[in-house]
């Protein structure tokens, strides 16, 4: 019969008690038929009279091995303490399950208090498990009375420990999902409160919890999701903003992918090219900047009508800005849009001279022919130039570039109607 290698261990709580190693293991197929035949009554009773002492020195153990454990306070070192003794009384009646059922590994895990599974991350949880099966190799097979329980127990306690080890991961795994679904659900709360406007104190509180700094300017872009990839869209979008250093809150809404970014956003810097790629092939608008969360809606509510009216303009840039549309929001029935091409378009002309809007129409009228217009108005076709940069100067909009053309023409006629007393029916969300 093969003798086992002893040496002697320093005293522990005032016990000496004896370090067993064997080189010699069952096979896994052995195990299952001999491991219950193995154990006798007395080796699981001094097993399960152990229990207690060998859970406070494995904790002792982590003391002196793991530095982030002194951190922790009483109560959580007692809880881990508790689960670690929980442990060893679930391994006792493991074995004595004759089909070798693992489910009380699972058990000492329920155990775990929520905030101190918040405390703890999964690699610190991994490396005590590790401590704790190193200290119960080591002192375990001491209380076996021959060499085919010492075989068996060793054994045993290398199949626990990978179960235990399996359980770990798979309570970490479920919690981190349940986060996971919690947070998406406050998500989903925080994008709806700003796009319907319900932005009151629990949206600062909501949006803290999701890391976003109270202070922080926000930026809505609206347009569509992948398909097939609803609910991974908003992990990706969030992973792509974490690498450019910046915040985002993202959900789908019905048919769209409505998004909050931290700060404001360039059609053409290399973080918007980079959200694209989370978007489908179709428009995409972004909302103006607001100063933060709190006053995001007004860049929602752009954003929501800029991507109802994108369609009438068949040729618009990916991305494109809620401003740059305009005309195509005024047609559609936008009141902001109706005012802020009067506010930033119309009046800035009137005011600059009574000649530049009729100049203007009968430039457009003409076809956007100089000659044609300077006809029209018996005036030098020199004398239409000069008007035209002035009123390029005062809009931002060149009048003989087709699209601007086409905002200032908008705006011209929305201009007029609203001064008639025309005012647009009052959009409901």
């Amino acid at each position: 019969m093969h003798t086992p290698y002893i040496e002697k261990m320093p005293e522990k709580s005032g016990q000496q008690l004896p370090r067993i190693r064997s080189n010699r293991f069952l096979t896994t197929a052995d195990a299952h038929d001999t491991l219950h035949e193995a154990f006798a009554d007395g080796l699981l009773r001094r097993l399960k009279q152990y229990s207690g002492r060998l859970a406070t020195e494995a904790i002792g153990s982590m003391q002196e091995q793991l530095p982030y454990f002194a951190e922790l306070d009483a109560a959580q070192r007692a809880s881990v303490q508790l689960v670690v003794q929980t442990a060893v009384v679930n391994f006792v009646e493991w074995l004595q399950d004759s089909e070798g059922d693992v489910k009380f590994t699972v058990e000492a895990f329920q155990e775990v208090p929520q905030d101190l599974a918040r405390r703890i991350s999964l690699l610190q949880t991994v490396e005590m498990v590790r401590v704790a099966m190193e200290f119960f190799e080591t002192w375990l097979p001491a209380l076996a009375r021959n060499d085919t329980q010492l075989r068996a127990l060793t054994e045993a306690i290398l199949r626990y420990g990978r179960e235990i080890g399996f359980a770990a991961a798979a309570i970490y795994a479920s919690a981190a999902e349940s986060r996971g679904a919690w947070d998406s659900r406050l998500e989903a709360l925080v994008v709806d409160a700003v796009v319907r406007g319900d932005t009151g104190p629990e949206l600062q509180s909501r949006a803290a919890a999701l890391s976003w700094e109270s202070d922080a300017p926000a930026t809505v872009i609206v347009g569509t999701p992948p398909p097939e990839q609803n609910v991974s869209v908003p992990l990706s979008i969030h992973s792509t903003a974490k690498s450019f250093n910046r915040s985002a809150l993202s959900v789908v809404q019905g048919p769209l992918l409505v998004t909050i970014i931290s700060g404001p956003l360039h059609p053409t810097e290399r973080f918007a090219v980079a959200l694209l790629r989370h978007f489908a092939d179709s428009p995409v608008v972004i909302g103006p900047t607001a100063a933060d969360l709190g006053s995001a809606h007004a860049s929602a509510v752009e954003a929501m009508a800029a991507i109802s009216a994108v369609p009438g303009w068949p040729s618009a840039p990916r991305p494109v800005h809620s401003s740059e549309l305009l005309p195509e929001r005024a047609l559609n029935g936008d009141p902001i849009a109706i005012e802020s091409m009067s506010a930033t378009l119309i009046d800035p002309l009137m005011k600059g001279g009574e000649t530049l809007v009729p100049t203007l129409d009968a430039y457009l009228d003409s076809g956007g022919s100089i000659e044609a217009c300077a006809r029209s108005l018996y005036i030098h076709p020199n004398t239409v130039r000069y008007r035209l940069k002035k009123i390029a100067d005062i809009t931002g909009r060149d009048p003989t570039n087709a699209r601007d053309a086409y905002v200032l023409r908008v705006a011209s006629t929305v201009g007029r109607l609203t001064r008639l007393g025309n005012k647009p029916a009052t959009q409901t969300s």
